[in-house]
């Protein structure tokens, strides 16, 4: 396992479902904490951060998951945590990644549109430059704050439209949040040319990754671990290729599954549905990529070659122009030959 943790952390990557602000690591969060100490429960201790982030369900990770956006009070902050994540990701031979942002959540506290959207884009050229690491943002809606978020998720992101953005998503609860009631947002959003990348299927049955599909036209779908339970609709993934962006961790930090070795994953990769392995929110979940890497190598029993292939799956369902995705797996194969 060493030489294959090894392999892993030198592998170049492509990251696609990973939360912007649930990729704060332990540091920034202190110091965000520190600076609005009494007028929040995050704790300024770095050390107490893996007891506040011990969750008990998927309502209680929301609940503490918003409290550290709460933090984040201004331009400045948003584009230190976006920098700071990209660090943290290229420092894991991340090349690319699609980062997941809800404008709606730091708007709504006070951050102008324009600033944060400038903020954002200023950290991915800096990021660029400092650490050859590709970002692009997936905007959002949550799902519990409704139709309100939903039409100033959709708002900012085609006036504003940052040019790293290229896609569309709906996070938070899934229970009672029926995914119907955004297909009209869904419909503006990929008409004008965004990609439709819903979470579905994490804490909710089979019948939500269906309306994920039939209702807002998903092209990836966020989590879509119930599938597993659905054999026609783990046939329909396979025959249509619609890739699942799995987090084993946090299906389990979450409690959406048991344990590790009760993840679906098997009986998904079994059922030839595509998958990608993803970090979620790492630092609230006390993972990385890397180690998500190495926990789909044991539970499907992959050697390097089968590590390189998930490395690979990831570009393949990634929006990366035609391009970039030659040049990336052009570098994982080279190598991997080469190791």
């Amino acid at each position: 396992m060493t030489d294959l943790t090894s392999f892993i952390a030198g592998l170049p990557k492509a990251e696609l479902h990973v939360h912007h602000v649930g990729s704060a690591s332990p540091r920034i969060v202190a110091e965000l904490a520190a600076r609005h100490e009494g007028a929040s429960p995050v704790p300024a201790d770095p050390a107490a951060l893996a007891d506040y982030f011990a969750f008990r369900d998927f309502g209680h990770f929301i609940e503490v998951y918003l409290s550290v956006v709460d933090l984040i009070r201004d331009d400045e902050d948003v584009r230190t945590l976006t920098y700071e994540v990209a660090r943290e990701l290229a420092r894991q031979q991340v090349r690319y990644a699609e980062l997941t942002i809800t404008p709606y959540s730091h708007v709504r506290r006070g951050i102008p549109a324009a600033e944060f959207c400038a903020a954002i884009e200023d950290a991915r050229t800096s990021a660029a430059a400092d650490f050859g690491i590709d970002l692009r943002w997936c905007f959002d809606i949550p799902g519990e704050a409704g139709l309100p978020a939903a039409e100033e998720t959709l708002r900012i992101a085609l006036e504003e439209r940052p040019d790293g953005l290229i896609s569309f998503g709906l996070g938070g609860p899934e229970v009672g949040v029926p995914r119907p009631q955004f297909k009209p947002y869904f419909d503006k959003a990929r008409a004008a040319g965004l990609h439709s990348v819903p979470h579905a299927g994490e804490t909710t049955g089979p019948e939500t990754i269906w309306s994920a599909l039939r209702d807002l036209g998903a092209e990836r779908i966020g989590h879509g671990i119930s599938a597993a339970a659905d054999p026609e609709l783990m046939a329909y993934l396979a025959d249509n290729q619609v890739p699942l962006e799995v987090c084993p961790t946090s299906n389990v930090r979450t409690r959406a599954v048991p344990s590790l070795d009760e993840h679906p994953l098997p009986a998904l990769v079994a059922a030839g549905v595509p998958v990608t392995i993803n970090s979620d929110d790492p630092p609230m979940f006390g993972t990385t990529l890397e180690e998500e890497y190495a926990v789909a190598a044991r539970l499907l029993g992959l050697d390097t070659a089968g590590v390189a292939g998930l490395a690979r799956a990831a570009v393949q369902a990634s929006f990366l122009p035609a391009g970039g995705k030659s040049a990336l797996l052009a570098e994982i194969d080279g190598y991997a030959g080469s190791v």
